[in-house]
C-alpha cells in the first residue's frame, strides 16, 4: 500500500479508529531501549529482529499494560525471526513434541526451540525458574527410586534430543505493569549430569536433583508430584546467554 493509499483511507476513519491508529503511530515513534547483553548471539547479530521484536513489544503495550505472555511472544518471536530473514516452521504440529518453533538461519543453521515466558512478581537477577518444564503424568505411580530415576532419564534425554534450547522472555513488572524486558536462553546441556547422579538422589517422593557443569551447580530439576509436571529451579543465567533487555525509560508503554 502506498502513502497516497494510507492517508486515502485515514481519511474515511471514525474518530475511535483515528484514536487506536495515533496510539500505534505513537507506540512505533517511541520504541522501548534495546540493551544488548550479548553481541555476537545468533539472535542479537541482526538488527532487524531486534527492531521488529522491540516494535512488536511497543504495538503490545500501546493497548495494555499486561506482559507480554506466551501465545503473543511466539507470535512476535516467528514474526521478528521472518523480518530478519529466516525461515520457520508452521506453529502448532501435533506431532512434535517440546519444540514450540525451529529456525533455519541465513547460513542454514537450524535452532529448535522452547519457547517460555514470565511475568512472576518477584524474579530474581541472577536466576530464573521453569515452572514447568514439561508434563510428566507417571510421576503418581513411581513409588521406588529407580522407577523416579529410569523414567525422568527418558524424559530429559527426549527433551535434549528434540530441543536445541530454551529461549525464556523474563518481564520485570511493577504493580502489574511490566518495566523492563529480558530475553535468556538456556542450553538444554544443563541436563545432562543427571544422567550420572547416584540412586540415592531419587529416594524422595518428589526429588530434587542438582545439575552440575564443570562440577559447578547450575540448576535444579524437580519433580513437582502436586501437579505432575517438571519444573527447573535455580537456573544460574551465567550459565546461559542473556542476549538482550528491552526498556522504555519514559515509563509510557513498560
Amino acid at each position: 500500500m502506498s502513502l497516497d493509499d494510507l492517508k486515502a483511507k485515514i481519511d474515511t476513519f471514525s474518530q475511535p479508529k483515528i484514536q487506536i491508529l495515533a496510539n500505534v503511530v505513537n507506540s512505533l515513534a517511541n520504541p522501548p531501549e534495546v540493551n544488548i547483553r550479548r553481541k555476537d548471539s545468533w539472535l542479537t547479530g541482526s538488527t532487524n529482529w531486534l527492531e521488529y521484536f522491540g516494535l512488536a513489544l511497543s504495538i503490545h503495550h500501546g493497548a495494555t499494560t499486561e506482559p507480554l505472555r506466551h501465545t503473543s511472544f511466539e507470535t512476535a518471536f516467528r514474526n521478528a525471526c521472518k523480518s530478519a530473514g529466516w525461515e520457520v516452521d508452521d506453529p502448532g504440529s501435533p506431532t512434535r513434541r517440546y519444540i514450540d518453533v525451529e529456525v533455519k538461519l541465513g547460513s542454514g543453521e537450524i535452532r529448535r526451540l522452547s519457547l517460555k515466558s514470565t511475568a512472576a512478581k518477584r524474579i530474581a537477577e541472577s536466576t530464573a525458574q521453569i515452572s514447568k518444564l514439561a508434563e510428566a503424568a507417571w510421576i503418581q505411580d513411581m513409588r521406588t527410586a529407580r522407577d523416579r530415576q529410569a523414567h525422568l532419564l527418558n524424559l530429559l534425554g527426549n527433551y535434549r534430543e528434540a530441543v536445541d534450547a530454551i529461549l525464556m522472555l523474563r518481564a520485570f513488572s511493577k504493580d502489574g505493569a511490566p518495566l523492563r524486558y529480558q530475553l535468556i536462553e538456556i542450553p538444554t546441556n544443563l541436563f545432562a549430569s543427571i544422567e550420572f547422579e547416584p540412586l540415592e538422589s531419587f529416594k524422595s517422593d518428589a526429588p530434587a536433583v542438582e545439575c552440575l557443569v564443570e562440577g559447578r551447580p547450575v540448576a535444579v530439576v524437580a519433580i513437582d508430584r502436586s501437579d505432575a509436571k517438571i519444573t527447573i529451579r535455580r537456573i544460574q543465567l551465567s550459565a546461559c546467554i542473556v542476549h538482550a533487555e528491552w526498556v522504555n525509560h519514559e515509563a509510557r508503554l513498560l
